[in-house]
């Protein structure tokens, strides 16, 4: 088993890495402090592993909640359930939540732990790609407005995170791709070396070998945990993490949070952002280009779809978190492994980046 810490002085917490993690239920007792728990799931991940987590948890008052699962599920009605259930069964401010799944899962379970009673503990077990490189780190917890991508949440961070490589041997192929977008990130924001080691070990990825799957999962946990001691609350740093996510959330709010996987609207704005950064010149076209190839040997889109427009773009990105005083701010590329937060960009180039078919790094 690995171990990565998350460095955040007394709110500092381990992220446990290891084929057959879940299988330690000490691992997981030792982050309960009270003696209620309360595990929030969904009805794919509910049937595989549920009940192999509350056999762990015999002693405690142990209730569970199952949510419907996908991401247009990610909302405030959705969340009412869990509260509801928290006050059904009583629990009080001692109490510990535990999210069992994806990115949704943790994101709205961390949340709940966030505002219920002002704040209680929570865990994350997160079962996916996505959620085991990206989301489940960090303490980024919330939920979806109709408007705009995770506009409603709180800073709140976990107990510790238990990432157990055999829950991904459950993924379809597509999840599996979806979540190697993030992987691909943490080479594009400031790893060149790693985004290499990508493209020549993709393949083992792909049909999670075991030697390069646990390699680029503590890789990307390192990088996260790294940038997270930095900068918790996102005012500097931590923004760059967010490379495609501009592009990607508006594509997601235009289509609904149904059309595309999560990691699939983030691949889409990586490439739209090589894209942006090569007309500008920072980029070189070969760069770019190597972002698109690598997007498609993964088996996931590059190009925004062509029922959206340059204006819907706009309305979309205009929500966007990172925007202060009406200026948008996007993450794009200097170089590979080098990406930047900037507000200077020609709104000029930037329409031809957003216009669908004209991507120069297929």
């Amino acid at each position: 088993m690995e171990v990565v810490t998350v460095d955040l002085g007394d709110r500092s917490y381990p992220i446990y890495i290891g084929h057959g993690v879940l299988s330690s239920s000490d691992l997981l007792r030792q982050h309960i402090h009270g003696n209620q728990v309360m595990v929030v799931t969904n009805d794919v991940v509910a049937p595989l592993y549920l009940q192999k987590i509350v056999n762990q948890l015999q002693g405690f008052q142990c209730d569970t909640v199952v949510l419907p699962d996908g991401e247009q599920f990610k909302n405030l009605q959705t969340l009412e359930r869990i509260y509801d259930a928290l006050m059904d069964k009583r629990h009080n401010r001692t109490t510990t939540l535990i999210a069992l799944g994806g990115g949704v899962v943790g994101d709205i379970t961390g949340f709940a732990a966030a505002s219920f009673q002002r704040g209680v503990n929570f865990i994350q077990i997160p079962t996916t790609v996505l959620s085991q490189v990206d989301s489940s780190v960090g303490g980024k917890t919330g939920v979806n407005h109709a408007l705009g991508k995770n506009m409603i949440g709180a800073f709140h961070q976990p107990q510790c995170v238990l990432i157990d490589t055999l829950t991904l041997e459950t993924l379809a192929a597509r999840e599996i791709s979806a979540g190697l977008a993030e992987v691909v990130k943490y080479g594009l924001i400031d790893d060149a070396p790693f985004f290499r080691w990508l493209e020549e070990n993709i393949q083992g990825l792909l049909t999670l070998e075991d030697t390069p799957l646990r390699y680029a999962i503590k890789h990307a946990c390192e990088c996260k945990a790294r940038v997270v001691a930095q900068d918790e609350k996102e005012s500097g740093v931590r923004a760059l993490l967010n490379l495609g996510h501009t592009f990607g959330h508006a594509i997601e709010a235009k289509c609904g949070y149904a059309t595309y996987v999560r990691g699939e609207a983030v691949a889409i704005g990586m490439n739209m952002a090589a894209d942006l950064s090569h007309r500008m010149g920072w980029l070189a076209l070969e760069e770019a280009q190597s972002v698109g190839k690598l997007l498609l040997e993964i088996g996931l889109p590059i190009h925004p779809p062509e029922s959206m427009s340059v204006e819907d773009f706009l309305s979309a990105m205009a929500l966007d978190k990172k925007t202060v005083n009406q200026s948008l701010r996007l993450i794009l590329m200097k170089n590979l492994g080098q990406s930047v937060m900037t507000e200077q960009f020609e709104e000029g180039l930037l329409r031809q980046t957003l216009s669908a078919g004209k991507s120069l790094c297929s």
